[in-house]
């Protein structure tokens, strides 16, 4: 009877064992944060060409298909998109063709990067080591890597947005940077309401883009996202104001601030929750005007196209962000 039990005990633990390995398998596979960052360290280890610039890359190629109509939704763990013709090469009859060889002599930029012998626009691992293939042709620093990107898209902002991606994966050492919080402390006093579209006049007839967010002056302004400054300074329209591109390409502008945090720079990496400066009333004339209208946060969003930037309505996004900041509070 002994036997018996010991025999069950080990078969059970045995059992577990797979099960809990299985089970970790599954979570793996279905994160695509590990499934791109395998990747991404997989063909660095292959080209020298760092992850975070892969990674960075992929993101922004991500981020444009999901706003563009020109561009197919990203459905695949790499966003990065060749067009067919692109990848087999512009004189190629056969647009569909996957053999390398062929590739290569009508000049493709599809290349086999898994060794199973064929070079597949399907295939993530081919179309990561495909881009990461063409940046080699100029080298793996970091100068020559803007080089290529400059000489692949020929927009100076676009390179620009890269590298700030590139940068801030590279401070944080990992890819799951998506939370948010709300502009102002949640337990401030503030309110707010959709603003965005309404009409102003200062300075001729415009539109309002963005919300604005009543709270006392000199409460504290928050980085909503994880993401570099690319703008601070003053405006006549929105005073000392601040400008945050997060990695999902969105544009964060901050405007009629009282001031700025002490030491915040331009390029610098902010993380959601970090204060960037407080509520003002600045704007509306030349550097130093304050008092014009009530204090008030204006908050922007704007969203990098590859080809352009326009604005869109940020208050569903700052009442789920408010919402969801709620909640993590309870649940601490």
């Amino acid at each position: 009877m002994r036997a018996v039990l010991i025999i069950a005990t080990f078969l059970l633990c045995f059992t577990s064992s797979f099960a809990v390995r299985d089970a970790e398998a599954k979570t793996n596979e279905s994160d695509p944060y590990q499934e791109r960052m395998k990747l991404y360290k997989k063909v660095e280890t292959v080209t020298q060409i760092p992850w975070y610039y892969l990674a960075a890359i992929d993101q922004y190629e991500r981020s444009i298909r999901q706003v563009r109509r020109d561009l197919p939704k990203p459905d695949s763990v790499i966003g990065i998109y060749f067009r067919p013709e692109e990848w087999a090469g512009l004189t190629n009859p056969n647009p569909l063709a996957e053999n390398p060889a062929i590739i290569q002599l009508f000049d493709g930029k599809g290349v086999d990067g898994d060794g199973d012998g064929k070079a597949s626009l399907k295939n993530d691992e081919d179309v990561l080591y495909a881009f990461a293939n063409y940046l080699l042709s100029y080298g793996i620093d970091h100068d020559n890597i803007k080089i290529g990107l400059w000489n692949y898209y020929h927009r100076d902002k676009t390179v620009s947005i890269i590298a700030g991606k590139a940068k801030i994966y590279r401070h944080f050492g990992r890819i799951d940077l998506d939370s948010q919080v709300f502009p102002v402390p949640i337990r401030s006093n503030h309110s707010y309401r959709s603003t965005w579209g309404s009409a102003r006049g200062w300075g001729g007839r415009r539109i309002h883009e963005g919300t604005d967010i009543f709270a006392g002056y000199g409460v504290p302004v928050r980085a909503t996202n994880y993401g570099i400054i690319e703008m601070k300074g003053w405006n006549k329209f929105g005073g000392w104001r601040i400008g945050i591109r997060d990695i999902n390409n969105t544009y964060h502008y901050f405007a009629h601030l009282s001031g700025f945090a002490k030491d915040l720079k331009v390029g610098q990496i902010v993380e959601p929750g970090m204060v960037i400066g407080g509520v003002g009333s600045s704007g509306y004339g030349p550097p130093g005007t304050s008092g014009k209208f009530p204090p008030h946060l204006h908050y922007g969003m704007y969203k990098d196209t590859g080809v352009t930037e326009w604005s869109f309505d940020p208050y569903p996004h700052l009442a789920k962000w408010k919402r969801m900041e709620r909640m993590n509070v309870r649940k601490k």
